[in-house]
């Protein structure tokens, strides 16, 4: 993990998702060997960690593509995550929140539905002429995947999407690279059977508050500039 050390002195900022690409790309190199870039895919999260995906791709000489995963929101509140959801509906619950809420199982039911429709419809706005299947089954076969997101507060999103992978690909590696995220959910992650984990920073739980908390600039990403990167860096 780089920096490790220095969140207990001070609160590191990265400057914006193109420094996090930039510097994940330079760690990455230690741990994908050039002789293996080729036979290596970059899974950006949309909309932020595409961003940052297609600067590791470009820097590494790696293809890129994208996978979608929804957080399941809480009752009353979208900012709670309760779980997620992937484009071939593969599903992570974090029971101990949905128990301690007292979540029922109709809200699950009707939250899954809706995020599974919100998937659909941005598959077709993004990449309309490819199935899941020849996007993510066929080229991640017996090659490394990197999944990359712009941060990971609860991890939920990337849990899915390790597992919708683990599930539907027989892979070489599978490494997930993050700008940020808290020291419990990293260690939820390790949890996921992932043969590597690059981390920026990892602070100290009680230090968390949010991912935009470590960046000096969080700007909203747009469709429009996720629709750009396809066109430009997994359409040509």
């Amino acid at each position: 993990m780089i920096f490790a050390g220095f969140g207990r002195r001070f609160q590191l900022k990265i400057k914006n998702r193109e420094s996090a690409g930039n510097i994940l790309a330079q760690t990455l190199k230690a741990v994908i060997k050039k002789e293996d870039r080729k036979d290596t895919v970059i899974l950006g999260l949309p909309r932020g960690g595409l961003l940052i995906a297609e600067i590791i791709a470009s820097r590494l000489s790696c293809r890129l593509d994208i996978i979608i995963s929804k957080r399941l929101r809480a009752p009353h509140n979208d900012e709670v995550a309760i779980g997620s959801v992937t484009e071939d509906g593969t599903t992570y619950l974090n029971e101990l929140i949905v128990d301690e809420l007292k979540i029922s199982q109709d809200y699950i039911k009707n939250e899954l539905s809706h995020q599974l429709a919100e998937i659909k419809r941005l598959n077709h706005e993004y990449i309309p002429e490819k199935t899941f299947h020849d996007r993510i089954c066929t080229i991640c076969e017996s090659r490394t995947i990197v999944i990359v997101d712009d941060g990971a507060a609860t991890g939920s999103t990337i849990i899915s999407t390790v597992r919708c992978l683990r599930k539907n690909t027989n892979h070489h590696r599978l490494i997930v690279a993050i700008p940020v995220s808290p020291k419990g959910t990293v260690d939820l992650l390790r949890n996921e059977d992932i043969d590597h984990l690059e981390v920026i920073t990892s602070p100290q739980d009680s230090n968390f508050g949010s991912i935009e908390q470590y960046y000096q600039n969080f700007d909203q990403v747009t469709d429009k500039q996720v629709l750009d990167i396809i066109q430009r860096s997994i359409r040509k």
